[in-house]
């Protein structure tokens, strides 16, 4: 494989790696690529053939001992050709020793089973424009009898509750990436609050397509709606994706009765047993590419 080198992705490769996510389809943040290279900013390789690149991946490191494997691509000129392959080993290495995780695509599931992969759940993004209902766009509800939750802007919390709060829906710290992801310009995050606690984030980004929604977390479908109705008003037309994980009913059962498609479906994948999260109260994954 002679003339094929990987190295670490610079920011004109991080922006690459936007568009080769766009041109396939993954309707990637306009912004996204900023958060994640706070993640792990070593996380990201670029393999090239003579000088071209020709294929990427991300490798990104959680705490000690939790990985996420996304942005796994090689542009259709240089596949079949093993520096797919490679660069996919280069990752895997640099993971070695952690829980890995990864989110799937359909046609890919079968390659990732042979390679220690096992699926755990399936993310299923739901499109369109959420249709009215009763728990929607006001400042709050009642979420079930008791105090009315609050709606706010997630910027007005302390940080370290945002943090902790995340940290019951993902298996490990990711503090200076939930920083960037909440408060980069352009896009909206909303956190419900009830008597002091936090009952649900939501957080909404502009794309390509479909502004995405991600994530969404909540104690209740009402809370859920609450976040999800305010978060589209923050878009150019009102439409929104979401990465449902279809381990969570009431999840499906919400977005389905909005009136929002699926449109897209992957695998969250792990190496080892899936780690123990709140799927109860999670209604949007953050991002299939960095888990």
């Amino acid at each position: 494989m002679t003339g094929f080198e990987i190295s670490g992705a610079s920011a004109a490769d991080m922006e690459l790696i936007r568009r080769w996510a766009d041109e396939e389809g993954w309707n990637p943040g306009d912004s996204d690529r900023f958060a994640f290279a706070v993640a792990d900013p070593a996380g990201f390789l670029v393999g090239r053939v003579d000088g071209e690149p020709a294929a990427c991946i991300s490798a990104v490191r959680y705490g000690s001992d939790f990985g996420f494997i996304g942005f796994y691509i090689a542009r259709p000129a240089f596949r079949g050709r093993g520096y797919g392959i490679r660069l996919w080993q280069a990752g895997m290495e640099r993971l070695d020793g952690r829980l890995v995780g990864l989110d799937g695509v359909v046609d890919q599931q079968d390659n990732y089973r042979r390679s220690g992969f096992r699926s755990a759940w399936n993310n299923v993004r739901h499109e369109g424009v959420p249709r009215p209902n009763g728990s929607g766009g006001g400042a709050g509800g009642s979420a079930g009898g008791g105090a009315a939750f609050e709606v706010v802007d997630a910027a007005s919390l302390p940080f370290a509750l945002l943090a902790a709060y995340d940290r019951r829906f993902f298996p490990g710290p990711r503090d200076a990436f939930l920083s960037a992801w909440t408060g980069l310009p352009g896009r909206t995050a909303l956190a419900a609050v009830r008597d002091g606690r936090i009952e649900g984030l939501g957080v909404v980004r502009p794309c390509s397509g479909a502004s995405r929604i991600g994530p969404l977390y909540a104690s209740t479908p009402a809370v859920a709606a609450a976040l999800l109705h305010r978060l589209a008003e923050h878009t150019p037309d009102g439409a929104v994706a979401v990465d449902v994980p279809d381990a969570n009913p009431s999840a499906t059962v919400l977005v389905a009765g909005l009136g929002l498609e699926p449109t897209f479906e992957a695998a969250r994948m792990y190496t080892g047993p899936a780690p123990e999260v709140d799927l109860a109260g999670m209604y949007g994954v953050t991002s299939l590419e960095l888990g």
